[in-house]
């Protein structure tokens, strides 16, 4: 199979990581241009809260900090998203990977206002609790994949908490924040792929009921 038919049977996949790939080249052959993401496109939590500046929730998926960062994140994105992208339909696969990774800003805004990161792992580890929840509703069709990938995924949060605890500047809030949002979304849509509007739905509403509540916090410090 060539590179062609790959990115035609994965197109987001190999969409996201794309992007990812071409905003990290950009700004490593241009210390202004990375000057000028950072700038305006980390995750900031006065400026999403405070100045309503929304668009960092999205654009920040698309920075990393370093060619480590990077590499560990589009090759974890590319292992989940391939099996999400196989599982889920287009829209289930983009409403997962966007609002994990919004919910995983807002963990990590809960627990720093004055938090500044970047990276898609909270989108990631969205996918990947999607996993978990599609495969815990078909957990009797599917026995033996089910109990072995609940030992993958046991594993994969026990190493993900020690580099966390490591590496103080990753962010563990982020990517609980987006596991239980894809986790939630992985068991709503696999139980009845029309309940994507309402997961959808839903997730916005309790996203707006967060916004609302930093904006208190942010008028008591």
């Amino acid at each position: 199979m060539n590179y062609l038919e790959k990115y035609k049977e994965y197109p987001l996949t190999y969409g996201l990581m794309l992007i990812s790939i071409v905003v990290f080249i950009l700004g490593a052959l241009s210390p202004s241009l990375d000057q000028y993401f950072y700038e305006n496109g980390v995750l900031h939590g006065y400026s999403v809260i405070v100045k309503g500046d929304f668009l960092r929730l999205i654009s920040s998926t698309f920075l990393h900090s370093d060619a480590v960062h990077i590499v560990m994140n589009m090759l974890s994105l590319y292992i989940v998203g391939t099996m999400v992208e196989k599982l889920f339909s287009k829209t289930a696969y983009l409403s997962l990977y966007f609002i994990s990774a919004f919910f995983g800003s807002f963990a990590a805004i809960y627990m720093d206002l004055g938090v500044q990161a970047v990276g898609a792992s909270g989108a990631i580890f969205g996918l990947f609790g999607a996993l978990a929840g599609f495969a815990f509703v078909h957990r009797n069709t599917m026995r033996n994949q089910f109990i072995a990938f609940m030992k993958n995924f046991g594993l994969i949060l026990v190493l993900n908490l020690a580099i966390g605890f490591a590496f103080p500047s990753i962010s563990i809030s982020a990517h609980v924040g987006g596991l239980i949002a894809g986790m939630l979304g992985g068991f709503i849509i696999a139980k009845n792929a029309k309940y994507l509007g309402l997961y959808a739905i839903g997730s916005f509403l309790l996203l707006f009921v967060l916004y609302k509540y930093f904006l208190i916090l942010y008028n008591a410090v």
